[in-house]
């Protein structure tokens, strides 16, 4: 039985970027598609605020400061396993995407993104086995740049303990991550 002028409840939004511009453009365009939104610009104040009402749909960004996303994304996924995570970033990798699914991420999408991609995201409950194959190999750089993420990731994000299992100097890894991956 449908009751007259009761509220209906829309689903619990929490999205998490250091960019508050991002942030104010993608809160806008989700409350437009039917969602209360939350916002944190860290992962530690997202947690903090998870944690006292679980959400039920996050996205989250990858490379923050402070804590990364991948930290937010067990974190959350440790509060509430239904919580459908989508992890966006500027800097895709394939380590970090198969590191933000295990973790309990729903997907993993690529800056620039619009809200139907994210909205589109959220639903997807299993694999796509139409996605398109690539033809071309890695490039050397690519490779490179994919092998630096996944010991960055297998090192909880530590730079330092990251330059030390990759026998290189902490300031040359740092020059290596600040630069935009290349193309695959």
């Amino acid at each position: 039985m449908l009751v007259r002028n009761q509220p209906i409840e829309k689903p619990t939004l929490l999205l998490v970027d250091d960019d508050e511009a991002l942030l104010s453009v993608l809160s806008t365009a989700m409350k437009k598609r039917g969602f209360s939104i939350t916002t944190a610009t860290s992962a530690e104040s997202a947690f903090s605020m998870a944690n006292e009402d679980p959400p039920e749909f996050a996205v989250v960004d990858l490379k923050m400061g402070g804590n990364s996303g991948l930290v937010l994304v067990r974190q959350l996924a440790s509060l509430n396993a239904g919580t459908r995570i989508v992890v966006l970033t500027g800097f895709a990798s394939i380590a970090t995407a198969v590191e933000a699914i295990k973790l309990g991420a729903t997907h993993y999408l690529a800056k620039p993104v619009d809200a139907d991609d994210i909205v589109a995201a959220f639903g997807k409950k299993t694999g796509d086995t139409e996605v398109e194959l690539a033809n071309n190999p890695l490039t050397i750089d690519r490779l490179e740049w994919e092998h630096l993420q996944r010991v960055l990731a297998e090192n909880d994000g530590n730079i330092s303990a990251t330059a030390r299992n990759l026998n290189m100097h902490r300031r040359t890894l740092q020059r290596k991550l600040s630069k935009n991956p290349t193309k695959p």
